[in-house]
C-alpha cells in the first residue's frame, strides 16, 4: 500500500510538472498477484492491468508486462515468490526490457518488487540472483517478517532505494512525543512485540542461521515433491527454485479438479489443512493444492503427511468404486498406571462407534433432494 502510494504521488508530480493530466494512473502486475495489490488499486483509484496466465506459465510474463505499460503506468509490480506457486518472477529480464522501453519513450516507468516471501529466501539461497537494488529500475521492495523472517504475524517493511523515491509530502512530522518523529503509515497504534522478535531473530540466527533454516525448508519441500510424484496422481506446478512450497494439481482434467477439493476435505480427518483453490482467469479449470514448508516442518512431518495423502487417496478411491466407506470411531481414555505395573500410564477403550455414511433424503426449500449424511 505505502509503496504504491509513493509511486502514484511521484507519477503525479512528474505529470503536473510536464503540464499533463494525472487522473488515470495504472499499475501493471501479473494475474497471480496477491490480493493486497487489488486492494491498493481499488482503494486508491488506480487501474489494475493484469498480465494473464496460461498453461505452463503461472507468473507474469515480462514481455507481455512491458507491452502493457503506457505513459500512465506508475510502476510494474513483480512478485518474488508467487502466492499461488511460490515461483520467482524474472525481475532481471523485466528491468532490461523496461529500461529499453523507457529509453524509447522517456516515460521512466519504475519497478516495485513484492518480496513478501522471497525477500527472506533469495539472499540466503540464491545470492547470485539479481532481483533487488542491483537493478537500476527497482525503486522499492517490500518483505514480510511474519513469513520467512520467522516472526509471528504482523511485521513487514517497505524499503526505498533512496530518499528521493519517497515523496516528502507523504511524510508527516510529529513532535508531541518529545522529538521530531517522521511517520508514513496506514496503521494506528500497535504493539512492538513483532519488531523485538525480529530483532532477536536477526541477532540469534545471523546470516548463516537463516541460510541453514532456508536450506532445511527446501530439503523438506524436495521430500514432499518427490513423494507426491511417486504416487503418479499429481502434476507438480511449483518450481524447485523459489519459495519452499509444493503446489500440485491432480491429473485427469475436470475429474482431477474435483479430486483436489475432495482430497483437501479428506486430509482434514488427519488434522491437515491443505488449501485447494482454482487458478486465476483463463486457468479457472485448474484446481491446485499447496503445502507451504516452514521451519518446523521437518522430514518426519513430511513423511507423515505423505502417508496420510496415500491413505486419503485410498479412501477416496474406495468410495468411487463401491460407495460410502464404513469407518469406526474409537474413544480411548488415558488413566494413571496400575500400582506395581512399572508402566507410566494405562489406556482403555471406553467407546466404539460405527460411523457409516448413508443415503438420506432431506428437505430443501420445500422439495426433496438426496445427500450424504
Amino acid at each position: 500500500m505505502l509503496a504504491g502510494l509513493a509511486f502514484k504521488r511521484r507519477w503525479q508530480h512528474r505529470r503536473r510538472a510536464a503540464g499533463k493530466p494525472c487522473d488515470r494512473p495504472n499499475i501493471v502486475t501479473g494475474a497471480n498477484v496477491q490480493v493486497c495489490w487489488e486492494k491498493f488499486a481499488r482503494y486508491f483509484e488506480v487501474e489494475l492491468k493484469e498480465v494473464r496466465l496460461r498453461e505452463g506459465r503461472y507468473v507474469m510474463d515480462p514481455d507481455e508486462a512491458v507491452a502493457m505499460v503506457d505513459e500512465n503506468t506508475i510502476c510494474v509490480a513483480a512478485i518474488l515468490g508467487s502466492t499461488l506457486t511460490g515461483e520467482f518472477e524474472d525481475v532481471k529480464r523485466l528491468n532490461d526490457l523496461l529500461a529499453a522501453r523507457n529509453r524509447r519513450t522517456g516515460w521512466g516507468t519504475p519497478i516495485h518488487v513484492d518480496a513478501a516471501s522471497g525477500g527472506f529466501i533469495a539472499p540466503f539461497l540464491y545470492p547470485e540472483l539479481e532481483w533487488d537494488f542491483r537493478l537500476p529500475l527497482v525503486k522499492s521492495i517490500n518483505v514480510s517478517g511474519h513469513k520467512y523472517g520467522l516472526v509471528y504475524a504482523g511485521v513487514g517493511w517497505v524499503v526505498w532505494r533512496s530518499k528521493e523515491d519517497l515523496p516528502e509530502d507523504l511524510i508527516f512530522h510529529i513532535n508531541y512525543l518529545g522529538a521530531d518523529q517522521p511517520t508514513f503509515t496506514l496503521n494506528f497504534s500497535k504493539g512492538s512485540s513483532q519488531i523485538i522478535a525480529q530483532y532477536y531473530q536477526f541477532l540469534r540466527l545471523g546470516f548463516e542461521g537463516y541460510r541453514n533454516v532456508m536450506e532445511n525448508c527446501m530439503e523438506s519441500a524436495r521430500i514432499l515433491r518427490e513423494g507426491l510424484e511417486r504416487t503418479g496422481r499429481f502434476t507438480i506446478i511449483s518450481k524447485e527454485r523459489g519459495v519452499p512450497l509444493v503446489a500440485f494439481t491432480p491429473k485427469g482434467g475436470e475429474e482431477g479438479a474435483s479430486l483436489a477439493f475432495r482430497l483437501s476435505s479428506e486430509l482434514r480427518r488427519f488434522g491437515w489443512i491443505v488449501p485447494a483453490y482454482t487458478m486465476p482467469a483463463d486457468l479457472e479449470r485448474m484446481a491446485v493444492l499447496r503445502v507451504v514448508v516452514r521451519e518446523d516442518f521437518g522430514r518426519p512431518l513430511a513423511e507423515r503427511f505423505l502417508a496420510h495423502v496415500r491413505m486419503a487417496l485410498d479412501a477416496l478411491d474406495d468410495e468411487a468404486r463401491g460407495g460410502p466407506v464404513p469407518r469406526m470411531r474409537v474413544t480411548i481414555e488415558l488413566g494413571p498406571a496400575a500400582k506395581g505395573s512399572g508402566e507410566e500410564a494405562s489406556a482403555r477403550v471406553v467407546k466404539r462407534e460405527s460411523v457409516v455414511a448413508v443415503q438420506r433424503s432431506v428437505s430443501v426449500a420445500g422439495g426433496k433432494t438426496k445427500g450424504v449424511c
